[in-house]
């Protein structure tokens, strides 16, 4: 039985939804890519202009949110085209998360200190965060998985053009519950780092830790049960119900403290600042573990289909 039947047994209206699972974590992929380029150039440009390699997530996000969108529309005459399209665009995501993090720690080190001090924790505290870029990647990892059909469903069994096939270790249901967990980790441990250098001091600061382990641990622990209960998917629910929540409050206390004493919107402030979008990446995570437990409609037009 398939989770969303069991969490909810008599729901008709979940066939008539306009979008299966996987064309919805392909919108939210989108959306993703176009928010993740924003946000790194707000980052970006807090130090200063861009330069080199900084302008590469900016122009790269938007792009390939677009380009995915684009691959929406093609799915409805050139389904093959459209997949194929989709994934090129989330290999290349992959490779700019993985380059941004290296980036990241390079600024991390320093390579004419003495040995024994050129790497030191202290130094991630403060340098431009190591797992931040790594959202790209997810993007490209949970995205990849969603846009080639599951035949027959939760089987693990990916088509590919030409009648070839990829079996994953799990379904992609349990597959997207293990990227959903792997997601909250990179952004709990990003919000760990930002809020470490503030020490904690304001108790709001640990609402994503706590909300970021639960979820994480739901998450981690509902891909590895192979029938779940309805109370295990209650908990999942709830807890992706927490994290949007977390994302939403955090954004607000965020925007809070960018703005002046009277309320007046700075622009250096909201630079240079607490960075608005971060806490929404918590609010995404969740809407994808939701979206993780919709039914998938293999049959109708999409950039799923073969």
């Amino acid at each position: 039985m398939r989770p969303i039947d069991l969490l909810l047994p008599a729901a008709p209206w979940l066939q008539r939804l306009p979008v299966s699972r996987d064309q919805g974590m392909l919108l939210i992929a989108a959306v993703g890519e176009i928010g993740t380029g924003c946000e790194t150039y707000l980052a970006h440009t807090a130090g200063g202009a861009l330069r080199g390699a900084e302008w590469i997530p900016f122009v790269f996000g938007p792009a390939a949110g677009l380009v995915l969108l684009l691959a929406g529309f093609l799915a409805f005459r050139r389904r093959t085209l459209a997949s194929v399209l989709a994934t090129l665009v989330f290999a290349a995501s992959i490779v700019v998360g993985g380059l941004g993090a290296y980036f990241h720690v390079l600024r991390a080190i320093l390579p004419s200190a003495p040995v024994g001090q050129r790497v030191a924790l202290d130094l991630f505290f403060w340098a431009p965060p190591v797992l931040g870029p790594l959202a790209f990647t997810l993007i490209g990892v949970f995205g990849t998985s969603a846009a080639w059909v599951e035949d027959p469903p939760d089987s693990g069994r990916l088509v590919l053009p030409g009648g070839l096939h990829v079996q994953l270790p799990y379904a992609k249901t349990q597959a997207y519950f293990y990227i959903t967990s792997m997601g909250i980790l990179i952004a709990l441990i990003s919000a760990t780092f930002d809020h470490a250098n503030t020490g904690f001091r304001n108790p709001w600061l640990w609402l994503p830790v706590g909300g970021g382990v639960f979820a994480m641990v739901v998450a981690a622990l509902l891909g590895m049960i192979d029938r779940p209960t309805r109370g295990d998917l209650l908990t999942y629910v709830a807890a992706m119900v927490v994290l949007i929540v977390v994302g939403v409050v955090g954004a607000s206390l965020h925007i809070k403290h960018d703005l002046t004493a009277g309320g007046v919107v700075v622009l250096e402030r909201f630079l240079r600042g607490a960075p608005v979008l971060a806490p929404l990446l918590f609010t995404t995570m969740g809407l994808l573990g939701l979206t993780a437990l919709l039914p998938e409609k293999q049959q109708e037009g999409g950039v799923l289909q073969e």
